[in-house]
């Protein structure tokens, strides 16, 4: 360390606990954020306005830019677009300039005891790029510009109408064994045969997809990505290729399509970032029909907030609706798409910062993570109300959950956790004689191998239970996984370090996805972009390496959907 780092790491020792209060907030996460929240956002390229606050320090134009660019790929999904703050610290222009541009450098080039990367050390920001932004996050938010149904329809695409697709599947693809992969930096999804394990198809999408969606059929594959594009895809064809495009906004992360009997495939959905919303489409086509706002007031203490994000959606297998989590709000929203003409929206009162989630066994109660408030709300759909807060850990971050029927507890749910080492188990059969009482309870706290967990995953057929810890700041964590015997939870897990089974020395490992059969694991070994990556897949029942899938081609391989399990939402 030279000797203008060592001062810095000496200020920040010494800086006022007031001081770090301010920065620090009450972001816990123990890892870098960028690895989930960075990345891509078309707002890094639009043009807006240039702050002339007196009391900010002063930026040329390119400057201004340059930063609104990075804070755009880098910093928007944790602090927000408008900077108020939600995963991460409000960053507003008065507390940023009583702290001031030396002070600030320090906490951006080292991060924060409370979660936030040191984007200097990792040599995420150049020192150049550091001092930027710690002159740019003293000025006003710039605002973007909005995003309406007539810019939402003027960006869709329709590629191959409906009548010139294949009336049959027209390749020799097992398509319920098949797995979309999202290769983050390259703005691709790789299509890889579960029974081969050969690269079907590499193709181009929105930037740094957040999630693939299959819709109820199997035949279409829905992505979206961060930049707000998103890719149809019909995998009946000789080779998979897109079919429809379309952009519902500027910043995304959500999409599914109608499950319910009767509406097969016909409705898909799509939340965004910026600008707050969702937007109803034609599941065959993309075409818009109908655009939501999700602006609006905190359940709590109903102050308007302009920023609600939508942090997740799933389809309902009961009813037809969609389950639209909206963060900043706390309210869970159940819109019923049988009459788009006359909508229908129940909303729910839950919790803060909801984040994602995933279905019980039963389908009925949907069970999502308020991460800044550590709890998980569950969700009668049924009935249409809230049926528990449950605290938990510090940040439950569950990806979809894990259910099993526990040895002593009946039918459960787990999460793991951003911010420390546990994983929670919460029952969930309050109908049950013999395990109601354990109903929306936390019923074992189990020990992850490390903090920064992002994924959790199961299988009916599987005894295990495999986390991972994609965003511990330990190198060893971050490439290894737990791995518990469902029978024998009082047991200590079996930490195994993946990385090194694919022959990999840098890359977090994230994401267990199951293959139809459940006798197979399939993780993501997320290695540097201009690194080795690789795909590894486990044998669930004696939890040796079975494969490993390395291409050129799968550059930063992330979330990993098996159809069969996405239709069916098996987690």
């Amino acid at each position: 360390m030279n000797a203008k780092h060592l001062s810095k790491a000496l200020m920040l020792a010494v800086l006022p606990m007031a001081m770090a209060s301010a920065w620090a907030g009450d972001d816990r996460a123990t890892a870098s954020n960028t690895y989930m929240q960075g990345g891509g956002s078309a707002l890094a390229g639009m043009k807006m306005y240039q702050s002339s606050d007196p009391n900010a320090p002063a930026m040329s134009e390119a400057e201004f830019d340059q930063s609104r660019a990075i804070y755009f790929d880098r910093c928007a999904g944790c602090h927000g677009v408008l900077r108020k703050g939600a995963t991460g610290k409000a960053l507003l222009p008065e507390p940023m300039q009583k702290l001031g541009t030396e002070s600030l450098k320090v906490f951006i080039h080292y991060g924060t005891a409370g979660g936030m990367p040191g984007f200097g050390t990792s040599n995420e920001m150049t020192e150049k790029e550091v001092e930027m932004m710690a002159r740019y996050i003293q000025d006003p938010a710039p605002t973007p510009p909005e995003w309406g149904m007539k810019e939402i329809r003027a960006s869709w695409k329709l590629l191959v109408p409906p009548e010139q697709r294949p009336k049959k599947q027209m390749n020799k693809l097992n398509l319920s064994n098949l797995f979309s992969v999202t290769l983050r930096d390259t703005g691709e999804v790789a299509l890889i045969d579960g029974d081969s394990k050969k690269i079907v198809a590499i193709l181009k999408t929105g930037f740094a997809v957040h999630i693939s969606r299959i819709s109820k059929s199997g035949r279409y594959l829905y992505t979206t990505g961060r930049d707000g594009l998103i890719n149809l895809i019909d995998l009946w064809m000789e080779t998979p290729q897109t079919v429809a495009t379309i952009r519902t906004g500027s910043d995304a992360r959500s999409i599914d399509t109608s499950k319910y009997k009767g509406f097969d495939d016909k409705i898909a959905i799509a939340g965004t970032y910026w600008p707050p919303a969702y937007v109803l489409m034609d599941g065959f086509t993309l075409e818009p029909k109908k655009v939501m706002s999700t602006r609006g007031y905190t359940y709590d203490e109903q102050e308007y907030h302009p920023e609600p994000r939508v942090a997740s959606i799933v389809s309902s297998h009961i009813k037809p609706e969609f389950v639209v989590n909206v963060k900043e709000t706390g309210k869970v929203l159940l819109v019923d798409y049988s009459d788009l003409k006359n909508l229908k929206t129940t909303e729910i009162e839950a919790e803060r910062f909801l984040h994602d989630g995933g279905w019980d066994a039963s389908k009925r109660y949907f069970l999502v993570a308020a991460n800044m408030r550590d709890t998980v709300s569950v969700v009668d759909t049924k009935e249409g109300k809230l049926a528990a807060n449950v605290k938990v850990g510090v940040k439950p971050h569950p990806g979809r959950g894990a259910n099993w029927n526990d040895t002593k507890y009946g039918p459960v749910w787990a999460t793991g956790h951003l911010g420390d080492d546990t994983i929670a188990v919460i029952g969930t059969a309050p109908n049950s004689k013999k395990y109601g009482k354990n109903a929306w309870k936390v019923v074992r706290s189990l020990k992850n191998h490390g903090n920064g967990s992002l994924f959790i995953k199961t299988h009916p057929k599987s005894g295990n239970l495999w986390v991972d810890a994609a965003l511990s700041p330990d190198e060893e964590i971050q490439q290894s996984i737990s791995v518990f015997d469902l029978k024998n939870l009082d047991r200590p897990a079996q930490v195994i370090n993946i990385a090194k089974l694919a022959g990999i020395s840098k890359g977090r490992v994230t994401h267990p996805e199951y293959n139809k059969a459940g006798d197979e694991v399939w993780f993501s070994v997320w290695g540097p972009k201009n690194g080795e990556s690789a795909i590894v897949v486990m044998n669930d029942k004696t939890r040796k390496l079975k494969a490993v899938i390395k291409d050129p081609r799968l550059v930063t391989p992330t979330g990993k959907f098996n159809v069969y399990n996405t239709v069916h939402d098996v987690y």
